[in-house]
């Protein structure tokens, strides 16, 4: 089983493409909506967070934890690697492919200010953007409308519209997707950014690199074998959280529990 945390449902985005790539393979995802979001949290807060529920995903059976939060993954992922006998997969800045891809040599970053100010982040970005203008906007108001279920309204052009502002003067053709909301948003984000542009979801990279674990840690699990998927929510409201899931991902009752953890 792969477990996956994130402040609330962000993290959905990974799970979807996790989903995709092993098909046979339970998954449990754990959306930590009573301390949502995770933006402005401190290192301290997100690291007993994240250390609460990774206690609770192991206990479910997880085997490979994914920290679908980039804020988190900054925070916490290194404290949690040094702390827990499982492979720990995290959310890496998408620079590297960006400024290679760049023709213009400006790329744009959307992300909340607790990625930015990760040591990972600004590694990256003087390893594999020295010679690259890095245009960096905190992604203010992002979360809560995907947490809001406002993706494709006025709304989040009208939030969209100022945060993109500077990356279409600086001529940016490439924009991460720094937080793992934002593919929830990326039509918006394409609409007003112009085609031209390439937006960067590192789900597809996560998933990756937790294939090449199961092959060279743990073994696949047999061929044929039934999906199963967990969701687990910090808020009491389960019935809501239930409904939201199924808007955001391709799973259905049979072979989905949703549960409650207080913790």
């Amino acid at each position: 089983m792969i477990g996956l945390f994130d402040s609330g449902y962000g993290g959905l985005s990974v799970f979807r493409v996790l989903k995709e790539t092993l098909p046979d393979t339970p998954l449990i995802y754990y959306a930590d909506h009573e301390h949502c979001p995770y933006g402005q949290k401190s290192k301290e807060y997100l690291i007993n967070r994240a250390e609460k529920i990774t206690e609770v995903l192991i206990e479910q059976g997880a085997e490979i934890i994914v920290v679908a939060c980039n804020t988190a993954t900054a925070a916490a992922i290194d404290h949690l690697r040094n702390n827990y006998d499982i492979p720990f997969v995290g959310m890496e800045p998408a620079i590297k492919p960006a400024a290679l891809s760049s023709i213009t040599k400006a790329v744009g970053v959307l992300a909340t200010e607790g990625t930015f100010s990760g040591k990972l982040f600004n590694e990256t970005k003087e390893k594999y953007a020295k010679d690259i203008k890095v245009v960096i906007q905190p992604g203010t108001g992002l979360v809560e409308l995907v947490e809001a279920h406002k993706m494709h309204t006025y709304k989040s052009w009208q939030v969209l519209y100022p945060l993109l502002k500077k990356m279409k003067e600086e001529n940016v053709d490439q924009i991460v997707l720094g937080c793992t909301h934002y593919p929830f948003l990326f039509e918006d984000i394409q609409k007003l950014a112009g085609e031209h542009v390439t937006l960067i979801d590192p789900a597809p990279a996560v998933a990756k690199q937790v294939v090449r674990i199961k092959e060279t840690i743990l073994d696949f699990p047999e061929k044929g074998k039934a999906q199963f998927y967990q969701f687990i929510t910090s808020h009491a409201d389960v019935k809501n959280f239930r409904a939201s899931v199924l808007k955001l991902v391709d799973v259905n009752d049979d072979n989905t529990l949703f549960a409650y953890d207080w913790s």
